[in-house]
């Protein structure tokens, strides 16, 4: 079906604010932004030269450093724009569409991803003389490219069902980023069946990963206090704590967002700033500090660095 817009720009409001406090915000989600690529690509650069992190765990945290890599990236540099003049929020139709599917093809990877890492995690506890052989390189390849796929495919329903519809004004997107919830207040024709179909999509996919994870979970605590020793139960359970932070960390927001009735643009913005910024932040920061593998290697690769400034 063609779409009838007759809208060619749209433009994001900024996330609620005091105007005397543009600079200072400006600054602080810059140097968060910052943070995050850094410590994501570090993150990267870790599991590629240090050969003890090349096991099932790591090359999915590889796969989730990445996608919180670009996460971050599809929505802060625009949001930082909109402190800078009014005009920054300025944004194509068609940038918009992209700007939407990318954020829901990374967000809809990110969560089968969680489920896969989840199931990884199972393994390696309950199975842990199997595990190399039911998470060789081929099955890791494969589940890691199942997430994506997954998400590529999600997201191209979300775009499809939004941007079909047509748009006639206004155009002001009471939201910093182009997102579902705001765009569709402003079709011209009546967007319950669409808004109806979108939940449901959401729904299915966010709580069927949460469910599956929290089966996982639930099978590695039985399988955790059949462990004798506490030594023992502290490092498996050390073993999933991370995950489980960024989990909860990731899904708690976006059930707020997608899966209540109604919605409230300034509510809605405060909120979305936790997840599309703040949470691929704390990817780098739990994985590295939590982590004694990470820690490590960071500590080989400072070494190494150190060594060839002296020579």
């Amino acid at each position: 079906m063609r779409n009838a817009s007759l809208v060619t720009l749209f433009v994001l409001a900024s996330i609620p604010h005091a105007p005397a406090s543009s600079t200072a915000l400006l600054g602080i989600f810059l140097v968060v932004y910052v943070l995050t690529v850094v410590g994501n690509l570090l993150i990267l650069l870790l599991i590629r030269v240090a050969s003890h992190l090349h096991t099932p765990m790591y090359y999915f945290l590889a796969n989730l450093s990445f996608i919180d890599m670009w996460f971050s990236t599809v929505t802060v540099p625009k949001m930082l724009m909109t402190f800078v003049s009014p005009a920054g929020g300025a944004i194509s139709f068609g940038s918009c569409a992209a700007q939407l599917y990318a954020f829901h093809f990374l967000g809809s990877s990110e969560c089968f991803l969680y489920t896969v890492m989840a199931y990884d995690r199972y393994l390696a506890i309950s199975h842990p003389l199997r595990y190399a052989g039911l998470m060789s390189g081929r099955a890791c390849a494969v589940l890691a490219a199942s997430t994506w796929l997954s998400g590529a495919l999600h997201s191209a329903l979300q775009t499809a069902l939004t941007f079909r519809l047509p748009y006639c004004g206004p155009h002001h997107i009471q939201h910093y980023f182009c997102d579902v919830p705001p765009i569709l207040k402003l079709a011209c024709v009546d967007t319950s069946a669409n808004e109806m179909v979108i939940f449901v999509n959401v729904g299915v996919v966010a709580s069927g990963c949460f469910l599956l994870i929290a089966l996982s979970y639930a099978c590695i605590g039985r399988c955790i206090l059949k462990i004798r020793t506490s030594e023992g139960r502290r490092r498996a359970w050390q073993t999933c704590a991370s995950h489980c932070i960024v989990v909860l960390c990731f899904f708690g927001p976006g059930v707020f967002i997608y899966l209540r009735p109604g919605s409230q643009n300034g509510v809605d913005g405060v909120v979305a700033v936790f997840y599309t910024v703040l949470t691929p932040l704390l990817n780098p920061v739990v994985y590295t500090l939590r982590n004694k593998d990470v820690r490590k290697a960071l500590l080989r690769l400072k070494e190494k660095a150190a060594n060839s400034q002296t020579k």
